[in-house]
């Protein structure tokens, strides 16, 4: 057979087929071919001469009048719009052998350029495209399977956590008791004699972090563009620096000059006369490896995320406990914290300085003498060994930036700790006894002749009515610019006659504790006022308010009016009455849980307010409240539907004596009862978010709150505890929770 006759032949076949194929180079939809044909198609259009015309045909996508169009020709047409170097092709089973026939032969010229007519383009397209549907249904029918299967599984489980919750509760509750017989109720033995803390202590001493691991050959540091190779200490501290590139601090020239200058300390001779310049220093790759790491550890399987949590609870089990009079206690803060960079907070003088690596030769280790000395790591020794049952600590060391004493101390629930809070609330209770006599000696004290017994007075005017901190005596430059009363200068107040239709106003602005900003307007009495103004009279701004005054002679004075008696111990005080005057004024016992809790939570927030525990308000605040603000407009849409299906009961149940109706019309009015309770819960919520967005409940629960007042309110308002108290705060006070009447006055 001639190639005309085949030619022929081919033509023929491609016409009862109906197949419409357009070249490749046309940019047109290829049908009914594989992607062999098409290669070989295209090669042939390019080996014809440059003066061969190539008649176009329209495509289907165009000519949408002469033919219908359906879904998945659509998406094809789409797709190949989109992709440049690659056709979409729909395959057809069966059609294997035609094809690579044809692919042989090549297509004619004839067919290629043939136009079928409409009724053959609808079958041949229902044809070609019966593979795609197959498939979208087999699809659409395997989801259908699969969600089935997940509402089925979700429904079981529903079914089992319903038959098992009773017993998850059981388990709960005995689980619950099992942890109160093992507790050690040392609120019921008796006391040791004044100074003795303990009578036996028996510990493994702290953790000591890893040594540090050096880098990886291909990660380097260059300096001025050359990669240097770092000695394994200088190395370290440039991790250091190099792990906070992504943070603030390394932006400012305080931190940058301290980290650089304690950085050249740890540099060998040779470093020091090369890196002279920060700035010419590339720690680039040693941040990108740390980013490396930080997000593997986020990514971490379950498995891998498990093995960790193993290897942390085999080094609590060693470390993180103690025994204490033959009781095991938690111990805190057990791990040393590993050396980095110092930060401080605010705009420390210090920040970027170097915090050493703790070696055991730092560290004081306190035990008893019957027990067993814990041992140091191998090729180290203690610095000391001491047997002080006099204090709380199991071991301490001078850290290097401040040169301040670090403690490990016991957990916040040990005996230890639960003393010392006891004791810290039974004298705060006792000057309750004595509180009136001690103002009625300051406000005689503010006319005295000795100008320091007037400025010890209005100092004790301040730590007493707006519950100042004393505020601890510092050596020029070695902490953040944070003071408290006593060290308050001339510059932190500004003196009003008149301010907002108030009389004798002071204005306070300075930095407290943790550098938390106070700012405060308050109206003094005329002589707090007078004196003031005598306090300040020929003094700058930067001299001491009370200069005749410290926090060693205030505290001094204070424990002769009472012994025991501290600034602090006015503070907790104050903060204390404040929450139980406020608890009387606020809670009402008709009200819900919801409203009791917003009561509580409003006369903590009046604590709060007054010791200045201020927060930044959540980064995902508005988001939250945007979010509750949605489910409170949903739930006032099916508060709506519920009395609209109430009154459409009531008015069908009318006149009838019907139980089915009469029952109907209870179910509504329970439903509309379960959305106005929700509802209202909702928006007490929003309320209390809102006021509580840039205020610290914690602080001041967790310190200054004696937890009997809060015991013995829920108790009387028969709220339960662990909806102010959470676990740890529970195990915390659990001496509290346990010696607590209903009658408890603080």
């Amino acid at each position: 057979m001639d190639k005309g006759d085949r030619e022929r032949k081919t033509k023929v076949r491609k016409k009862k087929e109906g197949g419409l194929s357009i070249d490749q180079s046309n940019g047109e939809v290829l049908r009914g071919k594989s992607n062999k044909a098409k290669a070989k198609t295209t090669e042939k259009s390019q080996r014809e001469p440059k003066g061969t015309k190539q008649q176009k045909v329209k495509s289907p996508k165009k000519e949408s009048t002469e033919f219908e169009i359906n879904d998945d020709t659509r998406f094809q047409l789409n797709m190949k719009e989109e992709a440049d170097d690659v056709d979409f092709v729909t395959e057809k089973k069966g059609k294997k052998r035609k094809r690579k026939r044809d692919s042989e032969t090549g297509p004619s010229s004839s067919s290629a350029l043939s136009v079928p007519k409409k009724k053959k383009q609808m079958a041949e397209e229902e044809k070609g495209n019966s593979g795609v549907a197959k498939k979208k249904i087999k699809m659409e029918g395997k989801e259908k399977k699969i969600k089935k299967e997940e509402k089925e599984q979700s429904a079981a489980k529903k079914k089992r956590t319903k038959e098992e919750i009773e017993a998850a509760r059981a388990l709960k509750i005995k689980k619950k008791e099992e942890e109160e017989q093992q507790r050690w109720r040392w609120w019921e033995e008796e006391k040791y004699e004044d100074g003795v803390k303990w009578k036996f202590l028996e510990h493994k001493g702290p953790y000591f972090p890893p040594e540090y691991q050096p880098l990886p050959d291909n990660v380097k540091f260059y300096y001025n563009g050359k990669a240097v190779k770092l000695s394994l200490p200088a190395e370290e501290v440039a991790l250091f620096f190099a792990q906070m590139l992504d943070h603030e601090y390394t932006t400012k020239d305080v931190f940058r000059n301290n980290f650089f200058k304690d950085w050249r300390k740890e540099m060998t001779l040779e470093e020091r006369m090369l890196i002279t310049d920060l700035n010419k220093c590339d720690f680039g790759e040693l941040h990108a490896m740390h980013k490396e790491k930080v997000e593997a550890r986020k990514n971490m399987s379950k498995e891998e995320k498990l093995v960790i949590k193993e290897a942390n609870q085999k080094i609590l089990e060693e470390y993180g406990y103690c025994m204490l009079d033959h009781h095991r206690e938690r111990i805190g803060n057990f791990k040393i914290e590993p050396p980095g960079l110092f930060r401080g907070r605010g705009d420390h003088p210090k920040q970027g300085m170097l915090k050493k690596r703790i070696q055991p030769e730092d560290i004081i280790i306190n035990c008893s003498r019957e027990g067993r000395v814990p041992e140091p790591p191998a090729g180290h020794k203690w610095k000391e060994v001491r047997h002080d049952n006099g204090v709380t600590w199991l071991a301490s060391w001078t850290e290097n930036v401040q040169g301040s004493c670090k403690y490990v101390m016991l957990n916040a629930n040990s005996k230890l700790k639960g003393e010392k809070d006891w004791e810290k609330y039974e004298v705060a209770r006792k000057l309750k006894t004595c509180v009136d006599a001690i103002r009625t000696q300051y406000q005689e004290d503010l006319k005295s002749k000795s100008m320091g017994i007037r400025q010890r007075a209005v100092a004790l005017y301040f730590i007493d009515k707006l519950a100042l901190r004393a505020g601890n005596e510092k050596e020029e430059g070695e902490t953040a610019d944070t003071v408290g009363c006593c060290s308050l200068r001339v510059e932190h107040i500004t003196l009003h006659d008149t301010l907002d239709e108030e009389k004798c106003v002071v204005e306070f602005d300075f930095l407290g504790k943790d550098c938390i900003r106070y700012y405060n307007r308050v109206p003094v009495s005329k002589r707090v006022f007078k004196n003031l103004k005598l306090f300040m009279e020929n003094k700058q701004e930067g001299d001491d308010l009370f200069d005749r005054l410290n926090t060693s002679m205030l505290n001094k004075h204070l424990s002769s009016l009472m012994p025991g008696l501290t600034a602090k111990v006015f503070r907790t005080y104050n903060a204390s009455i404040t929450l139980q005057q406020q608890l009387k004024k606020l809670s009402n016992s008709s009200d819900n849980a919801a409203e009791k809790l917003l009561s509580y939570n409003r006369a903590n927030r009046a604590v709060a307010v007054l010791c200045n525990h201020q927060r930044a308000p959540p980064k995902s605040f508005e988001q939250s409240m945007a979010n509750l603000q949605a489910k409170i407009e949903n739930k006032k849409e099916q508060l709506a539907l519920a009395k609209k299906e109430l009154k459409q009961a009531k008015a069908e149940a009318k006149g009838s004596s019907d139980n089915k109706l009469l029952i109907m019309v209870q179910k509504k009015k329970k439903a509309v009862q379960r959305c106005e309770e929700q509802l209202l819960k909702m928006e007490v919520q929003a309320t209390d978010r809102e006021e509580n967005k840039q205020i610290a409940l914690s602080t001041s629960k967790l310190n200054y709150l004696d937890p009997r007042i809060s015991v013995a309110w829920c108790k009387n308002m028969e709220v339960t505890l662990d909806k102010i108290y959470n676990k740890t705060l529970r195990d915390k006070f659990a001496w509290a929770i346990d010696m607590t009447e209903q009658d408890f006055e603080f």
